[in-house]
């Protein structure tokens, strides 16, 4: 009754496009518009005007995770904004950082520019994944996600294809590139905020921090995940300038192949989710994970890291199934703050790993992933602890917690 009476809510306030699934999807194209071309200059940049080595860059990255450490104050803020507008006016913060990024090439400057156009990101990405799971149907979810990492793509094919022109044909600096890219990104914040009603909340979302027992599991996973992906967004890339001599073009049409592949993959992976379960999918994402870090610890053919590189970047889409199978498991009241909490969690590993192997990379780059192969094995054995069918009652299959 309570899900008819929202829908029938939603119906009577927009036009057939005016839906939460479209506005997701606008919100999931603006993001990569901005930072998707900083991740693709970044290295470059702060090797060419920055003069960075692996420390300064295991530190910026550190910096650059402690916004998402602090995931959790999202929920306080939530006291004065709408969930909605707060997505959209992080989203506008993002772009403007990185807007910034360009003009100060210092290591204070990029150390600033990083963590204000951090905050704006995390804090959207902890509004989306709350928004999403509160307003797409458990069934329907997966596939839907899918949907949105295909459009998240199209636009990172859109932010590759720009640096590559601008890079190859007109030979920007990098300050313009960067500028071209946040005001893009502030524009699609604006076009949200005006274009789209604001949608009524399915259920009330608690305004304090929830940090529940029963949830360990999703945790763990997370926890496991933040540290596993800061090695692969890190120190993959930076492989890639340092050791094989990538330039800008070269890393942006990597980049571009990325998600040309995901933009046909990932509505795949998330209807197969729907299908095999988030146990089988996770299983499957780990062992994989398992081979590549190895395989990047020993790799010594520029062609052949390329081809890691975009096999890792696939497996980010079974990520998904993280979040289907906490949707499943919480309480529809607990998503907004569990949210934040789950970001913090994901960055408590994210704020040190990179300043930790930064240094070790100075010494052995090869342990540095043979260290990321080691966390995509402990997650492995979490996630065959995820029951075939989890529900509120059932959310692991050893160490079962149930809610009160």
């Amino acid at each position: 009754m309570e899900t008819k009476q929202f829908n029938l809510q939603l119906s009577r306030q927009r036009t057939h496009w005016q839906k939460p699934e479209i506005l997701l999807m606008l919100m999931a194209i603006g993001v990569p518009l901005s930072f998707s071309t900083w991740m693709a200059l970044l290295n470059n940049f702060v090797i060419e005007q920055g003069h960075f080595t692996g420390a300064e860059i295991g530190l910026l990255q550190s910096l650059r995770e402690v916004p998402g450490f602090l995931a959790f104050t999202a929920v306080f803020l939530l006291l004065i904004f709408r969930e909605q507008t707060f997505a959209l006016l992080s989203l506008a913060a993002l772009g403007a950082g990185v807007a910034l990024t360009g003009f100060f090439p210092s290591t204070l400057g990029l150390y600033c520019t990083t963590v204000f156009m951090s905050v704006g990101f995390h804090y959207y990405e902890t509004m989306q994944t709350s928004l999403s799971l509160q307003w797409l149907p458990k069934d329907k979810a997966p596939a839907i996600l899918g949907k949105i990492v295909a459009a998240s793509s199209f636009a990172s094919i859109l932010a590759y294809g720009l640096i590559w022109l601008t890079g190859t044909l007109f030979d920007l600096p990098f300050k313009w590139v960067y500028l071209l890219a946040g005001v893009s990104t502030v524009f699609v914040a604006l076009l949200c905020f005006f274009l789209f009603p604001k949608f009524p909340e399915k259920e009330a979302q608690h305004k304090h921090l929830v940090l529940r027992k029963n949830y360990w599991l999703y945790y763990s996973l997370t926890f496991l995940g933040g540290a596993r992906r800061q090695i692969f967004v890190v120190f993959a890339g930076f492989m890639m300038v340092e050791k094989f001599g990538y330039s800008v073009s070269s890393i942006a049409l990597l980049f571009l192949a990325n998600h040309v592949i995901n933009l046909y993959a990932a509505p795949k992976i998330g209807a197969m989710i729907g299908k095999i379960g988030e146990r089988n999918a996770l299983t499957l994402e780990y062992c994989g994970l398992i081979i590549l870090f190895i395989a990047y610890a020993f790799v010594e053919n520029a062609n052949i890291a390329a081809g890691l590189y975009i096999i890792d970047h696939l497996f980010f889409s079974m990520a998904i199934a993280i979040k289907t199978y906490f949707q499943k498991i919480v309480d529809p009241k607990d998503i907004a703050s569990s949210a934040g909490v789950s970001f913090s969690i994901n960055h408590i590993a994210a704020v040190i790993i990179p300043a930790l192997l930064g240094i070790l990379w100075l010494s052995s780059p090869t342990l540095v992933f043979l260290v990321g192969s080691g966390f995509a094995c402990c997650s492995l054995i979490l996630a065959r602890n995820i029951p075939q069918k989890p529900d509120r009652s059932t959310v692991a299959r050893w160490g079962n917690v149930l809610p009160r």
